[in-house]
This record gives C-alpha cells, sequence and structure tokens, in this order.
C-alpha cells in the first residue's frame, strides 16, 4: 500500500511538513510529516470523489491547512486524479459525523494508500493539539468540490 510520501516530491513534501511545524512549534517534526501524508491522501480522496462528501479528522485538517498554503503544489495535488477541493473553515465542536470519517477513510483505503489510524480520530482522541480550529464533519460541510471549467472553443 502507499503511505502517501511519494504523492509529494521531497522537497515539497518538507516544505509542507515545515509550514505544520511552524504552526504548531512543538510538533517533532516525524508526526508533522504524517500529518502532510494524511492530508495529501484525503485531498486525492476527495478531489476525486464528487459524489460522496468527505472530511478530514481534526489533525489531517492541519495539514490540509499547510498544503493549501503552497497553492501551487495543492492545485497540482487536486488536479493529479480530479477536481480542485475548496475548503471553507468553520469551527463547531459539535460538527463531528464519525460516518463521514469512516467514509473518508474507506475511500482513501479504496485509492490503494494505507491509512495511519491514529491521526483519524474523533476531536477528543487526537494525538496532538493541532493549529487548526476547524472541525468539518456533516454531509453538508464546507469541503466543495468544484468540477473543473470545460474548455472553450
Amino acid at each position: 500500500m502507499n503511505h502517501g510520501t511519494a504523492l509529494l516530491s521531497a522537497e515539497d513534501r518538507a516544505a509542507v511538513v515545515d509550514t505544520v511545524m511552524t504552526n504548531n512549534p512543538d510538533m517533532p517534526p516525524t508526526l508533522a510529516g504524517r500529518i502532510v501524508d494524511e492530508a495529501t491522501k484525503f485531498v486525492i480522496a476527495a478531489s476525486c470523489s464528487s459524489e460522496q462528501s468527505l472530511t478530514p479528522s481534526r489533525i489531517v485538517d492541519e495539514g490540509w491547512h499547510a498544503l493549501i498554503l503552497h497553492t501551487h503544489l495543492y492545485m497540482g495535488l487536486c488536479d493529479r486524479r480530479g477536481d480542485y477541493v475548496h475548503h471553507s473553515p468553520g469551527y463547531d465542536p459539535k460538527n463531528y459525523d464519525p460516518e463521514v470519517l469512516d467514509r473518508t477513510k474507506l475511500r482513501i483505503s479504496e485509492l490503494g494508500f494505507s491509512i495511519d489510524g491514529d491521526l483519524w480520530g474523533a476531536p477528543d482522541s487526537d494525538v496532538a493539539t493541532v493549529a487548526a480550529k476547524c472541525q468539518h464533519g456533516k454531509d453538508d460541510g464546507p469541503i466543495i468540490v468544484q468540477p473543473k471549467p470545460k474548455p472553450t472553443d
């Protein structure tokens, strides 16, 4: 199974890991790397799954935020398999739906990626505190996949 590290070049992954660590100064580099790997898998899954709502865990969302800040890298990641995945931040600690999280993990697995289970738990089970203050979870949530524009003649 693919663990996610091959989805980004070593240089790109290091840059995104650095962004996670800048936002979370006490985080060990190995944990920041795991978060980036899971966020990368999530973005790939979300970009090619417009028929179903998917969501990251709170800790994986930290990696998604870091990826988005690297705009060229992020757009290329979305384009690799599907459509651009927009993010509209919002925080409501009650906005947790384990079924959507399970659906997301299943979709990632269906694409051939392994899941780092420690990073995909409920909000109260996170292995670390992260700077991101988002809680996605409901099917009507803030994750929007925008289809690519049609070419004009």
